[in-house]
């Protein structure tokens, strides 16, 4: 399974690891992520902004095998993928 999950805080960082701890979990994408998540294993930054939900939509649907999870903290907008 692949895991997008959409921020840059040391939150986002902290999900994105406990999600790549799972063996179920093979990939783990951050929009745009931070520093500490670049390093870790089985998680990637995306170059995406948070609140560029048709390009997060379209990158969801281009990587997807199975399903994704996406919080949207913070945000102005309500959505869901």
């Amino acid at each position: 399974m692949k895991v997008l999950i959409i921020g840059s805080g040391g939150r986002e960082h902290a999900l994105a690891w406990q999600c790549a701890q799972f063996d179920e979990v093979v990939q783990v994408f951050v929009a745009p992520g931070n520093a500490g998540s670049a390093l870790e294993n089985k998680i990637s930054n995306i170059q995406i902004d948070s609140e560029d939900i048709p390009g997060l939509i379209e990158f969801a649907q281009s990587e997807s095998d199975r399903y994704y999870d996406c919080w949207a903290r913070g945000s102005s907008r309500n959505w869901d993928c």
